[in-house]
């Protein structure tokens, strides 16, 4: 049985809501509205529904011709060159198929773009990735825009691509949305191995050939990468959030039980309509506390720390307003659950196997430390979550998550965690403020005091490296990476260096306005600072040999230099990295990038809930 809510849950919940009192009230304004017509297929003209469904088979034809039959629009972030996203090539057969068997249809109403950070990685693409977020999110609104359909399934995994689809999902709040994933890869290489292998290569130890072995047996099938990177927290964010099939998570592409999950993914979808008695739209499932019980899951599983862009952003589009003074609050009340790497040597596999998201939920909500009475996608409150899918005689069937841990190096309970809190820690100081995740920092590095040495570029810090300039106690200051610099590029191959200098006995840290990874491990690293080198932030005036302390312990961020108030900011011509690679096609997304704490959006959701507020 649960406990009573923990006070500071509560507190956080409270808060958020008195905060976003008028954007949240003019979003569900904005739905009401929606909702009140109808089923919207039956307002198109008869031309626009001859267009709508011109393509379709002779039975479909019927059902849509008249106002009783589902459709569900499949927004699908499928290509082949992802392995995360190459089995959504046979879904919306799978999908269309579970729905025609209870008298409904499916079309696929739009593809939207999916890249892959390990693709872009310390690549010129990588600076188009956290705007490839809000570029699906119009896409999605796009495919959804035509007005044909009564709910609608999501289909995608990646790091930007669920954020984004979940941006675009709570614009059409009027509508009923299910999220199927895919699931991860089966384990290849252990992940310990892996950064082996890569430190060897950033050492020069090893050659390229050596490296892409190793690389190629990490990442060697269809299927998430098995690390706990943004791509599968965006999996346990739809878990906590409700808006996946409970325990659709984590299993393994390919499967029966994959597939049963998928269908009951479209079932689940058609059944939950305005045409039925069961309506569950998507601005219901998406309020304050299932925005808390995300930022709880983040926290207690140890997830990315990219989340502290995504979770503001979806906040914003649902009309709340969240900032990282809620993400570390209550991070300071949850316990760290699991060790998955990069804070642990498990995958994510292992994961699942010792328990996954269930148990994780299960206790948690016997803790007091998640909102229990949400609404999900399953009509019911978050308890259903802790069963697990299975299947008996090809039927999908759910029973009790186990007792207990099939593993407490990889998962425990809330009464012997790994830490007492989930280890994400804002930073505040005459820096401005950024967000650590200590999850996997050892407790005597993370504080850190150093001299700064200045990069306006992550290829200089590699330079430098390689060169030998950096055998000594340093804070790395790497700036002008922010959104509206450059797209705010993740700075995951700085990681190796890093670690090989930490691990040669160097007190060494990270500070930059850009993103780190969702993958974040053992360098303590000051990510996301705000106010960014671009518009003047306090680190564009760092100097080499500044004393800059870094106290995560404290939550602190400062830099110790006499003159530092009166300096000039630094200033870098960065706009040779706006050309190329299509870089030159997003000038808009950066002039009009909000800050990193505000979701490092390209478009003002507060401003158009407000502008809707004023029409009520």
């Amino acid at each position: 049985m649960a406990n009573s809510l923990n006070p500071i849950l509560e507190d956080v919940t409270a808060r958020i809501n008195k905060r976003s009192a008028k954007t949240r009230s003019a979003y569900l304004d904005q739905v009401k509205r929606a909702t009140d017509q109808g089923p919207h297929r039956q307002r198109l003209s008869c031309g626009n529904l001859a267009h709508g469904f011109a393509a379709c088979g002779t039975d479909d034809k019927a059902r849509l011709t008249g106002a009783e039959a589902v459709n569900v629009g499949i927004v699908t972030a499928y290509n082949d060159m992802l392995s995360a996203h190459q089995p959504f090539e046979s879904y919306p057969a799978q999908i269309k198929t579970a729905l025609s068997e209870i008298g409904a249809v499916g079309q696929v109403a739009g593809g939207v773009p999916a890249m892959c950070d390990g693709v872009t990685q310390g690549q010129p693409g990588m600076e188009l990735s956290l705007f490839s977020r809000d570029a699906i999110a119009m896409a999605a609104a796009i495919a959804l825009s035509h007005n044909m359909f009564d709910a609608a399934i999501m289909l995608g995994v990646c790091d930007k691509i669920v954020p984004g689809l979940m941006i675009a999902s709570l614009r059409f709040g009027h509508l009923p949305i299910v999220f199927a994933p895919a699931g991860p890869m089966r384990s290849g290489l252990s992940n310990d191995k892996k950064a082996q292998v890569r430190q060897l290569y950033a050492q020069g130890k090893i050659g390229r050939d050596e490296l892409l072995r190793a690389e190629s047996a990490s990442y060697h099938s269809p299927g998430t990468c098995t690390f706990y990177g943004t791509a599968n927290s965006n999996q346990m964010l739809m878990e906590f959030m409700g808006l996946h099939i409970p325990g659709a998570a984590f299993p393994n592409p390919d499967t029966p039980l994959r597939l049963e999950l998928t269908k009951a993914a479209a079932r689940r979808a058609a059944a939950t309509t305005a045409l039925g008695d069961e309506f569950t739209p998507i601005s219901s499932v998406i309020d304050a506390r299932s925005i808390v019980n995300a930022i709880v899951g983040l926290h207690a599983t140890g997830g990315s720390t990219n989340h502290t862009l995504h979770i503001p952003a979806i906040a914003r589009a649902a009309g709340l307003v969240v900032d990282w003074a809620d993400l570390s609050a209550l991070s300071a009340v949850t316990p760290l659950l699991t060790r998955v790497y990069p804070n642990g040597k498990a995958d994510v596999n292992h994961f699942h196997a010792a328990g996954g998201l269930a148990l994780v939920m299960r206790e948690l909500l016997d803790n007091g430390l998640l909102h229990e009475d949400v609404t999900t996608v399953m009509g019911k409150g978050l308890r259903s979550y802790t069963d697990e899918p299975g299947l008996d005689d090809d039927q999908l069937t759910w029973r009790s998550c186990p007792a207990q841990s099939g593993d407490n190096e990889i998962l425990r309970s809330v009464a012997e965690p790994f830490s007492p809190t989930g280890g994400l820690q804002l930073l505040e100081g005459n820096l401005g403020r950024s967000v650590i995740k200590v999850s996997a920092v050892s407790p005597e590095r993370r504080v850190i005091k150093a001299p700064a040495v200045v990069f306006n570029h992550q290829n200089e810090l590699m330079e430098a490296f390689k060169a030998g300039e950096l055998e000594k106690d340093f804070v790395a200051i790497v700036r002008y990476q922010g959104p509206k610099a450059i797209g705010m590029p993740e700075l995951h191959k700085l990681t190796p260096p890093l670690s090989v200098l930490q691990d040669k006995g160097y007190k060494v840290a990270l500070v930059t306005d850009g993103r780190m990874s969702g993958a974040s491990g053992k360098v303590p690293a000051a990510i996301h600072l705000s106010p960014e080198a671009a518009v003047g932030g306090a680190i564009a005036k760092i100097r080499d040999g500044d004393m800059i302390t870094l106290d995560a312990d404290s939550g602190t961020l400062n830099v110790d230099a006499a003159d530092f108030d009166t300096r000039e900011a630094n200033e870098v011509d960065y706009t040779g990295e706006h050309h190329g690679m299509g870089r030159e096609l997003f000038s808009v997304f950066r002039n009009g990038v909000s800050s990193a704490e505000e979701g490092a959006m390209s478009f003002s959701l507060r401003e158009a809930n407000e502008k809707e507020e004023a029409l009520v």
